[in-house]
């Protein structure tokens, strides 16, 4: 059985103004708010349970009153109203028998077996859902929703070539960090190996595998895609699903042209020509997974097996990062979503998830939205990436947050059926923003030598390939792409670096590290930018001052919080970065428990607990995830991941003495008044310069008695998204739908034809 703390009291304000909350945490953050009248809180454990066989809000619509333009996960199949589910369990058996058993017993198919995450993908008669959700294994069911891409210059604005990364000796001899002997994995529509910008300095390609993920469901709906259930190394099951997914040796392995732009941000060496379109870490390994098709659409029971595909083999290619740059519908809590659950799962075997925030910062009124950051973006492990326009220039001074950028919190939340009332999770993101407007990278091409043909997106609008000057040789042609989906990629180039600098980092370490060290971008709030600017040049000084075994310490067990972090022999760096020849100081802000602020120098000086990988706290909730290997005659120890459980943890300590937290500086929210959660990033950033902030002398333990606001009422003026669903249309919790031709990423299929979006093109 699963130990639960006691619930932190969430508190209600009056119905009027419930649908206006803000963050919750950063107003009065150990204070309690006065309960409405009548009102009755409820332990932790209560709500844990209250939220079992929770039923998406999208497909608990859809089966109320069914559309007569049904989503993609919704059919009919032989007369009858038919879905197609991603089923979480949270039954001790991960093998999850009696759930399948039970799935068959409604009269649905078991189509993919989830093992590792304790999901499975069905299609089930609509009819069914609510009897399945009673049964005793289930945690949640949603949809099988659509997912969809979210669409040197980089090199030298985020500091790349800066004297401490890489220096350069000529335009193409360099010595420094980047990323060699770091595996970044790529979910996105493919990436073309052979292009050369994916090559090393001897001209072989860096793509190490093409796998790809599209034929997980059967498009009939009506049979098991057939995957074993376990997968143990050296088997027969093993060997055929491996050549199942193969696709390295596919003559066009990304027709849509997304994924492979997405993988030269992260790791192109593309100074071989002019524009120099060379990425962050230009000497890491690549592996393409596959999940998106030739329209940059695909579905999150192919993302899940991409996401599994990566932690199978995570231990034995040295893949330390993944780079997300898609989204799915989703209204579910990060704690019920499966994508979440699945980015969580991940972070917590080691990996650092880095995803796109969405192109959701206006609606179609050209009015700035709050609360827009789709899944996985709104999962509290993830570094959420939010997109800048560096204004074509190389200095820094003149970036700003794009205004298709999605602003947080995250609104994503769970939904008491008793009271039908709705918690939204209030997650702070996006952790950071990087360059995402009319970013130059490789464009791909099918494989053949000298072929003329375009990917989907250039063919689509040709000036994404026409406005580069650009050769037209075979493996070498460039296209410019937008969006925050090519922002996620820089970050991820830069966490490769970094654990080429110091391979000791933990991901929620590094996503620490990268906003620490952010640049605070001048006029812009903490929900628009995060902690600000990517700063390379500031986060590998602090990495490499730091301990080199703090990933295998932390994974025995044997480092007290508290503990040194620094290497023997360093200090702190000096706080400040000069860039392009800008001097600024580092943002110095961090976000942690989902809607805190934490600095000071004792979060890298001194072990924090936060810093487990296995670690997620979000607000009063500590959710821990333990992989657990296969073992056998042959099989490598503690390598290949056979499940990974989940609990939640009670009395722990979070952080160590000396920690600031920077809650209290910042007042109520308001919009206008640019306070609490709307407060300028540079301002808070020099009170924290000047030492501000609430020193914790005793450390931060979660245990009963600790009670966090949930914030005030926002000002007015404010658009405020209560949950996104990018399907069929933007779709606000209030029963708002946008018009059908809203373009939900990058580019986007309608019913009127195939529309693209203003990320694409840029601003």
């Amino acid at each position: 059985m699963n130990a639960l703390i006691t619930c932190l009291h969430r508190r209600v304000l009056p119905a009027a103004l419930a649908s206006l909350m803000s963050v919750s945490g950063l107003i009065g953050a150990l204070a309690p708010i006065d309960v409405q009248a009548g009102s009755k809180d409820k332990t932790k454990a209560e709500r844990l349970v209250e939220r079992r066989g929770h039923i998406a809000r999208d497909l608990d619509d859809e089966l109320k009153a069914p559309k007569l333009k049904k989503p993609r996960w919704a059919r009919d199949v032989g007369g009858v109203p038919t879905v197609q589910l991603l089923v979480k369990s949270d039954s001790p058996d991960a093998q999850m028998t009696s759930l399948r058993d039970e799935v068959k017993r409604q009269g649905g198919t078991v189509q993919v077996v989830h093992s590792v995450f304790k999901t499975l993908t069905v299609t089930l008669p609509a009819s069914k859902v609510t009897a399945l959700s009673r049964h005793a294994d289930v945690k949640s069911i949603s949809p099988n929703r659509e997912t969809r891409s979210t669409a040197s210059t980089v090199e030298t604005i985020l500091g790349a070539n800066a004297t401490g990364v890489r220096t350069y000796s000529s335009n193409t001899v360099y010595s420094g960090l980047d990323g060699t002997g770091v595996g970044i994995a790529i979910l996105d529509s493919g990436v073309m190996k052979a292009h050369k910008s994916l090559a090393n300095a001897a001209g072989v390609t860096r793509v190490k595998r093409n796998v790809t993920m599209l034929n997980t469901v059967t498009s009939d709906w009506g049979s098991p895609w057939g995957a074993s259930i376990s997968l143990q190394p050296g088997s027969a099951e093993l060997a055929a699903y491996e050549s199942q997914v193969a696709a390295d040796s596919a003559v066009t392995q990304d027709p849509y042209g997304h994924g492979t732009h997405v993988a030269s941000v992260a790791a192109g060496r593309g100074f071989y020509q002019t524009p120099d379109s060379t990425g962050v870490a230009p000497n890491a390994n690549l592996y393409d997974v596959k999940v998106l098709n030739s329209l940059g659409i695909g579905n999150v029971s192919d993302a899940l097996e991409g996401i599994y595909w990566v932690m199978y083999h995570a231990k034995e290619y040295n893949i330390r990062v993944m780079n997300i740059s898609l989204a799915a519908q989703s209204t579910d809590s990060y704690d019920g979503d499966p994508l979440c659950d699945a980015v969580r799962v991940a972070t917590a075997m080691g990996i650092t998830v880095v995803v796109a925030a969405g192109n959701f910062g206006l609606n179609l009124a050209g009015k700035e939205v709050y609360g827009a950051i789709g899944a996985p973006g709104n999962e509290p492990s993830a570094i959420t990436v939010g997109a800048v326009n560096f204004q074509a220039t190389t200095a820094r001074s003149d970036d700003k947050v794009t205004n298709f950028s999605s602003r947080g919190p995250t609104r994503s939340g769970w939904v008491d059926t008793a009271t039908n009332t709705r918690w939204p999770d209030n997650v702070m993101k996006p952790d950071l923003v990087a360059p995402g407007n009319k970013v130059v990278g490789a464009s791909a091409t099918p494989a053949t030598v000298g072929t003329t043909s375009r990917n989907s997106l250039a063919a689509l609008v040709p000036a994404l390939e026409t406005a580069v000057p650009s050769p037209t040789a075979h493996a070498q042609r460039l296209m410019m792409l937008s969006g925050t989906s090519v922002a996620a990629p820089a970050v991820a180039g830069a966490a490769a670096v970094l654990l080429q600098a110091n391979p000791g980092l933990t991901p929620p370490l590094i996503k620490a590290i990268l906003q620490y060290t952010a640049q605070p971008l001048a006029g812009q709030n903490l929900l628009q930018q995060g902690a600000g600017h990517l700063n390379l040049e500031g986060a590998v000084r602090l990495a490499k001052a730091l301990r080199t075994d703090l990933a295998s310490v932390v994974q025995a067990g044997t480092i007290a919080t508290g503990a040194t972090l620094l290497a023997s022999g360093k200090s702190m760096p000096t706080r400040s970065s000069t860039i392009g020849g800008q001097t600024f100081n580092w943002s110095r802000i961090a976000f942690v428990g989902g809607n805190h602020i934490a600095t000071g120098d004792k979060l890298f000086t001194a072990y924090q607990p936060i810093w487990d990988p296995r670690i997620t706290w979000v607000g009063g909730y500590v959710i821990r995830g333990t992989p657990q290997w296969w073992t056998g005659i042959g099989i490598p120890a503690n390598t290949f991941p056979m499940f990974v459980y989940q609990d939640y943890l009670a009395n722990i300590p979070l952080l160590s003495s000396g920690v600031l937290l920077a809650d209290g500086l910042v007042g109520a929210s308001s919009l206008l008044g640019k306070t609490g959660i709307f407060t300028l990033t540079p301002t808070l950033s020099a009170w924290l310069v000047s030492g501000s902030g609430t020193s914790l002398s005793q450390g931060l333990v979660l245990s009963e008695g600790l009670v966090l606001s949930e914030g005030l009422v926002l000002s007015e003026g404010l658009v405020l998204s209560e949950g996104l669903v990018l399907s069929e249309g933007l779709v606000l919790s209030e029963g708002l739908v946008l018009s059908e031709g809203l373009v939900l990423s990058e580019t986007a299929a309608t019913a009127s034809g195939f529309k693209t979006s203003g990320a694409l093109y840029g601003e």
